[in-house]
């Protein structure tokens, strides 16, 4: 999505500045998906296209923005020789390591689905009882849409004050990270955010410094 571009773009810079980032967007994805009301074939055709784009324009790695798209970036990963990341999987993998309650808060809602069973794997594949409680937050992403970031950030850090304890709060859409540093601090709970994980997996993986 082109909400993301900027945040992912801002991590790289605090994070990775060496790489060089180039995005790529196909900007019906979203809506097609939303209007489908599911994965279908054209759809992870779509996506295993811009992998394979990727590779053979010189890339070393791909990661995908949008977090509704889990079981079509599976398939891209299979599809290319270079690493693939799904939008959220280093993020889950912290939220994990940080405890067995986990929050969810996406402000588009079809990514949800994804973002559990995503969850719901993993927990599963590490043997951990996970207590899980997701919500939507539809207005912030209309607000960030039509330019009202100040509206954005203050529905999210609304609805965060309203879960109640966990151990991770995920922040699921990688244009959520500008609300990170608004929502209220409760002990014990880790806030953490698609962009920022992301980077830091993507240097672990080239073993940069």
């Amino acid at each position: 999505m082109q909400l993301a571009a900027e945040p992912v773009g801002d991590a790289f810079h605090r994070l990775w500045a060496q790489a060089r980032v180039t995005h790529l967007l196909d900007d019906s994805l979203a809506p097609d998906l939303a209007a489908a009301g599911s994965i279908v074939p054209a759809i992870v055709d779509r996506i295993v296209s811009l992998a394979r784009y990727s590779e053979r324009c010189g890339a070393n790695a791909v990661l995908f923005t949008c977090s509704a798209f889990g079981t079509a970036i599976e398939e891209a990963k299979r599809s290319v020789g270079i690493p693939v990341l799904k939008p959220n999987e280093a993020m889950l993998e912290e939220a994990l390591a940080a405890g067995s309650s986990v929050a969810l808060l996406a402000t588009f809602e079809p990514s949800i689905p994804s973002l559990k069973a995503e969850l719901e794997q993993l927990a599963s594949d590490r043997g951990i009882k996970l207590q899980l409680s997701a919500r939507a937050v539809p207005a912030a992403i209309a607000a960030l849409q039509q330019g009202r970031g100040a509206e954005h950030d203050r529905l999210i850090a609304a609805a965060a004050a309203e879960i109640g304890k966990c151990d991770a709060l995920v922040l699921g859409q990688f244009s959520m990270a500008r609300a990170a540093t608004g929502i209220p601090v409760a002990p014990g709970r880790k806030v953490l955010t698609s962009p920022q994980s992301a980077v830091n997996r993507l240097k672990q993986i080239f073993g940069a410094p």
